[in-house]
């Protein structure tokens, strides 16, 4: 990992989003030098399903050796975000370092993003980033080697990173905007401006909640990736490093960090690439992908077998946990339409089209019987480019649960 080596000590790091996750993670890393931390987040109280507040943060960090400020603060609210920056700057004498944490996610298509979701989004991500760097900039401009550092991915226009989620895509650019623009405008007063990506997805309680299950945890990384990637970017001199939308691993290498395997949740697992990062299967940053060959050869008959198997699970409980409905448009050996209902009552499987199911995935129906045997990760395949998906995104996600259930019974 990346070791501490006491340089952020007494620097103050406001850090939105910070009662959790990735946020307090960078915190905590920081607090284990000696730093003053601003938790700039709206968790006072325990989240039913999300664990932390930013008073239970701020005891962390006090136990990791730092000190810490949790405020309550709506990043919308310019008032709110002005109001703790004064603060921070009358406890600690400064800021200089500021961490564009905090994001809202949906990732659902034009015509099911409700524009009080495109509001929220845009918002959180792009209006409150824009919102704290401004707030946090007079202060930054005094400060010895400072530094913004907005968790967001880089620029990447290939439409599919587009077409299933245009709201959150646009809403998280305009993050990585705010790095291409004032890098370029703070440049020469010394003030660094970087983002910074993870290349696979990265287990958080937040994840869990999104995606639908503890199952994808395998395939992820521990947001300690984030933390030491964060940690060495915000010891670079400011004006040597500034303008780059970074990716955690690159960073850590450059830093002479070579085993990532370190970082896995699961040692050994097959790692899902994240959003926004053309990659394909042979990435040396990733694992075998498992592309859906196991099942070729098996003969012509086994998409049926699939579904009396899946039709066994059908229940109420499912429907109520998914609530969400799926069309497979299989090619190869065995070509056809076949969809799942899991809208109403016990739901429903077998041979058809949906007049308007949530999500519609085109596959080779070999790939199809490995993700519902646990042998292909659906979101691996969709990265890769293998499966094609139009629709909810998040139903997509979703639909994890009862792939993993299909390998249970197939054990």
């Amino acid at each position: 990992m990346a070791a501490n080596r006491g340089v952020l000590a007494g620097k103050t790091l406001f850090i939105s989003g910070a009662s959790r996750g990735i946020g307090k993670a960078i915190a905590l890393k920081a607090a284990k030098d000696g730093a003053n931390v601003v938790i700039a987040a709206k968790t006072a109280t325990a989240h039913p399903k999300l664990p932390g507040t930013i008073y239970t943060a701020a005891e962390e960090i006090k136990q990791a050796g730092g000190e810490a400020l949790p405020c309550v603060v709506d990043i919308r609210n310019e008032e709110q975000v002005r109001s703790t920056v004064d603060e921070a700057v009358k406890k600690f004498g400064g800021i200089d370092i500021l961490v564009n944490n905090a994001s809202a996610i949906s990732l659902t298509p034009t015509l099911k993003t409700p524009m009080k979701t495109y509001d929220l989004m845009n918002g959180i991500n792009a209006r409150g980033t824009y919102l704290c760097s401004q707030a946090c900039l007079p202060h930054l401009l005094k400060a010895e080697n400072p530094h913004i550092l907005n968790i967001s991915p880089p620029l990447n226009l290939n439409p599919k990173w587009f077409k299933g989620h245009v709201a959150y895509t646009m809403a998280k650019y305009g993050m990585s905007f705010c790095v291409l623009g004032m890098s370029e405008e703070f440049k020469d007063d010394g003030v660094a401006v970087n983002a910074l990506w993870p290349r696979t997805a990265i287990w958080t309680a937040a994840m869990e909640m999104l995606g639908g299950g503890g199952e994808i945890k395998e395939s992820c990384r521990t947001v300690d990736i984030m933390s030491d990637a964060a940690y060495v970017i915000l010891t670079r001199n400011s004006r040597e490093f500034t303008g780059n939308f970074a990716i955690d691993d690159e960073v850590l290498e450059s830093a002479g960090v070579t085993d990532m395997e370190q970082y896995a949740c699961v040692p050994g697992s097959t790692l899902l690439p994240d959003f926004f990062l053309d990659v394909g299967p042979d990435d040396p940053k990733l694992r075998d992908t498992k592309d859906g060959s196991s099942a070729q050869g098996s003969g012509t008959d086994k998409v049926p077998e699939a579904f009396t198997a899946l039709k066994t699970l059908l229940s109420e409980q499912l429907v109520n946990e998914v609530k969400a409905s799926y069309q497979f448009n299989l090619s190869g050996s065995e070509e056809g339409n076949w969809f799942i209902d899991l809208k109403s009552g016990a739901g429903s499987a077998g041979q058809g089209t949906l007049e308007s199911p949530d999500c519609t995935m085109a596959l080779d129906s070999n790939l199809f019987l490995d993700m519902f045997a646990g042998k292909a990760n659906s979101t691996t395949a969709f990265m890769m480019g293998k499966l094609k998906i139009k629709g909810d995104m998040m139903a997509a996600m979703k639909l994890e649960k009862l792939m993993k259930k299909m390998s249970k019974k197939n054990e």
